[in-house]
């Protein structure tokens, strides 16, 4: 796997997440390619400071809020609730009724 073209996938999947709605660590990279590539993600993430990225719409897989780039939980879930998400301390309520996940191609 090529890093830099990871990441670049990795971003344009994030960047087609609608606001409103997450998608988990996992998700972005089975969509980005590889599906086990979750921790990866996760550190594209953490490392993202393009303003045009939202980074704050990946989540854990449990609907938790995970890790974020900024490093604030609660500006994660502050930017969540301004999309009308209902966000709990660290949790997303109806997380299975927001989930965003495109079909990737090998699944279409």
């Amino acid at each position: 796997m090529k890093v830099a073209s990871f990441r670049a996938r990795v971003l344009a999947v994030v960047r087609r997440i609608p606001a409103g709605r997450v998608a988990t660590y996992g998700d972005v990279a089975e969509l980005a390619g590889h599906p086990r590539a979750w921790r990866a993600v996760g550190s594209i993430m953490r490392d993202c400071r393009d303003p045009a990225t939202p980074c704050h719409r990946v989540v854990g897989a449990a609907g938790t809020l995970g890790g974020w780039s900024a490093g604030n939980l609660q500006l994660k879930g502050e930017l969540l609730r301004e999309e009308g998400v209902v966000v709990t301390t660290r949790r997303i309520r109806g997380f299975r009724d927001i989930r965003w996940r495109r079909l990737s191609r090998r699944h279409r």
